[in-house]
């Protein structure tokens, strides 16, 4: 080859090998230099996980089991030469192989919980204890303490614990799990199955979560493991401080699959306060009940959004009749914090101190109205407002009266007389226009009313007759408005709202 082309040649490939290298320069700084920090994750874990360890504990509880009834021994003559052999045998059968009565039988459950207190106070849940004759806190060192209930809530899942320890325990704090976000990191600590002490990591899934656990559903989700036996354990930040309770997965098997939730510290330091102060629990009281706000009900009130609790039924002589509250009311603050949705307003009330007098803003036919409510005990309150079971025997068969059909809403409707109350088995104390017959695939059809169903309000206007309800829903439909509200009473007395499209032409009723 001439001189001149090796020489070009030369100047090629090495032109080629810089660039190959600047090519691996750069993806080695997107690989290394390149990734934000906290994007990585923490390196490790082990110093954190060390520093805390120690106030990490195992519950065991104990609780005797009723064994079963033994078979009763014959009645024999006293000189019947099977007495002695019939003896023998049933005083065998009353105890068990071990040499211990069939009553006194033992089963063991195991769980988590941490100490807050180096006195000896020990958080874990409640369905931990639930039936426990004796609960035993074990510790990483081999320590084994017997323990005493200070109180307990059923309603949060929460349990406080007495310990009586021979000298200071290491103990962790609660932190803010106002201040958590999605994607954040946390460890949880705990033991699941039995096995010991142990730790997994992962990050906050979501937030607000209600899994029908109870009236205060607010959970955190994360997809650190969460096994059986981490009930009652802490999640930690990566600050260490406890920012949840550790206490229910969601799993066909019975183990993690990345679903698990935690009580958030917020809610379980307001508890495990009234529960060292008190030995209980006292909440909030309003005296309604409330119901979601759907997209036909917001459009029949004429809501921008369906944000708020709407009231459904104010009990008489509660706080919230007091203060001159109404069925049909939207709530929309209390005590100054915003009510998102329905189930955000049964957690801020509890959270209010008794006696507290409060501001309260609602919607009522479309204005806004600032109310003042005396917050009241719920303790009372459930007390107090104690419902007759309905009887149950079989109604007998009466005629049904002429009834009027109403096809925008797919009812055919009947005055609520004696025989239709007796068919129904519906309270003297409800009143309005009886449901005779549902149209199947109608409006009604849709939102599950029923015969026996008593609807007493159209469009907040009460009503007594089925041309009540056709006039006002002829009335409703002239404005423009696609759905209408209904108040509507079961046999039983308990009322719910409902917003229904309206179908048909506007006004067509026939009898």
């Amino acid at each position: 080859m001439p001189m001149g082309r090796t020489f070009l040649a030369e100047i090629g490939n090495a032109h080629r090998r810089t660039f190959r290298s600047v090519v691996a320069a750069v993806f080695v700084v997107l690989a290394v230099g390149g990734m934000p920090a906290d994007a990585a994750g923490p390196q490790s874990v082990a110093d954190l996980a060390e520093r805390l360890s120690g106030a990490v504990v195992n519950i065991s509880t104990t609780q005797k089991l009723e064994g079963r009834e033994a078979v009763p021994m014959p009645d024999l003559p006293p000189n019947s030469p099977f007495r002695e052999f019939f003896e023998e045998f049933f005083n065998r059968q009353q105890r068990g192989q071990n040499g211990m009565p069939e009553r006194e039988q033992q089963a063991n459950s195991l769980g988590s919980g941490f100490v807050i207190d180096p006195s000896g106070l020990v958080v874990t849940n409640n369905h931990v204890i639930t039936g426990a004759d004796k609960i035993q806190v074990n510790f990483a060192d081999g320590r084994n303490l017997d323990a005493e209930v200070v109180g307990r809530d059923a309603k949060t899942d929460l349990a406080l614990l007495r310990i009586k320890p021979t000298s200071p325990l290491q103990a962790v704090e609660f932190g803010n799990s106002d201040q958590l976000r999605v994607g954040d990191w946390v460890m949880a600590i705990g033991n699941p199955f039995g096995l010991g002490g142990s730790v997994t990591l992962g990050i906050v899934s979501a937030r607000n979560r209600d899994i029908n656990a109870g009236p205060y559903d607010d959970f955190i989700q994360t997809d650190a493991a969460i096994n059986r036996g981490n009930s009652g354990g802490p999640l930690f930040d990566m600050n260490g401080k406890v920012i949840g309770i550790n206490s229910a997965i969601i799993s066909p098997t019975g183990g993690s699959i990345g679903i698990g939730f935690a009580i958030p510290s917020t809610t379980a330091q307001a508890v495990i306060s009234q529960l060292r102060e008190h030995g209980e629990v006292r909440r909030g009281w309003l005296g309604v009940r409330i119901q979601n706000i759907t997209d036909e009900i917001a459009e029949s009130l004429g809501l921008a959004d369906s944000h708020g609790a709407l009231v459904a039924e104010v009990t008489p002589g509660g706080p919230a009749a007091a203060a001159g509250i109404e069925a049909g009311d939207v709530i929309l603050e209390f005590d100054g914090k915003p009510v998102t949705a329905m189930r955000n307003l049964p957690r801020i009330v509890a959270n209010t101190p008794i006696n507290k007098q409060v501001p309260v803003i609602v919607m009522r036919n479309g204005e806004k109205k600032s109310l003042s409510v005396v917050v009241g005990d719920l303790k009372v309150g459930e007390e107090d407002t104690s419902v007759d079971e309905p009887e149950t025997a079989e109604p007998e068969e009466t005629p049904v009266p002429e009834a009027k059909t109403v096809d925008q809403l797919g009812l055919k409707l009947g005055i609520l007389t004696d025989a239709l109350r007796e068919q129904y088995q519906i309270k003297e104390s409800v009143s309005g226009v009886v449901v005779t017959e549902v149209t199947p695939g109608g409006p009604a059809a849709e939102k599950r009313l029923q015969p026996g169903d008593v609807i007493v309000e159209v469009g907040q206007r009460e009503v007594q007759t089925p041309d009540d309800v056709a006039e006002q829903v002829a009335e409703i439909a002239k404005s423009g408005r696609k759905s209408v509200l209904l108040l509507v009473s079961n046999a039983q007395g308990e009322p719910r709202f409902l917003g229904l499209r309206l179908g048909g032409d506007a006004g067509e009723s026939k009898p």
